[in-house]
């Protein structure tokens, strides 16, 4: 049997949770917005609409490692910061790595700016009309900006995310901080 192969992407928790908050807030899934103290709250015990995010993370760790030839872990920030690099990393899993003609057109450039956050939220489909359940298309979409938490959190609650994510992935090899 030919199983399929998952690539996982993560994000700082601090701005996980800050796009998580909004995401929810805007999506519809209260009769009315929370604040963001409550909702921190609620995330720091685990209480999410995925449930606790470090299960997660940690559960595609894992796999990512025992089976990197049908998980790929990655990151946002990498992907912000390294988009090339991670692009072919990404087409290397595909099993669809790049041809030097191809790197040499710029088709790698092309591709970063078709799948940009940019380009992706200013399309049509995902500014307008809703998905099952009401959710609105324009909520998968705020900002996409790394460290955008700073703008919404407390030192005090920025450390208290960070120590949380210390504390969940110690021995695990994996640090998203």
């Amino acid at each position: 049997m030919n199983e399929g192969k998952v690539v996982y992407l993560c994000r700082d928790i601090k701005d996980t949770f800050i796009s998580l908050f909004h995401f929810s807030n805007k999506a519809n899934f209260r009769p009315s917005h929370i604040s963001l103290e409550y909702a921190f709250d609620l995330f720091c015990r685990g209480v999410s609409l995925s449930g606790p995010i470090w299960d997660q993370i940690l559960g595609y760790w894992k796999e990512s490692r025992e089976r990197p030839d049908k998980v790929l872990f990655m990151r946002y920030e990498e992907m912000t910061n390294e988009p090339h690099l991670q692009l072919r990393r990404l087409a290397h899993f595909l099993e669809k790595p790049f041809s030097h003609e191809e790197e040499k057109s710029g088709l790698l450039d092309q591709i970063i700016k078709l799948c940009s956050f940019d380009s992706m939220s200013k399309l049509e489909v995902n500014k307008t009309g809703t998905m099952v359940g009401e959710i609105r298309n324009d909520s998968f979409f705020r900002n996409g900006v790394v460290g955008d938490w700073k703008n919404y959190l407390t030192t005090e609650m920025a450390s208290k995310l960070d120590q949380i994510t210390e504390e969940k992935f110690r021995n695990s090899g994996l640090s998203l901080t």
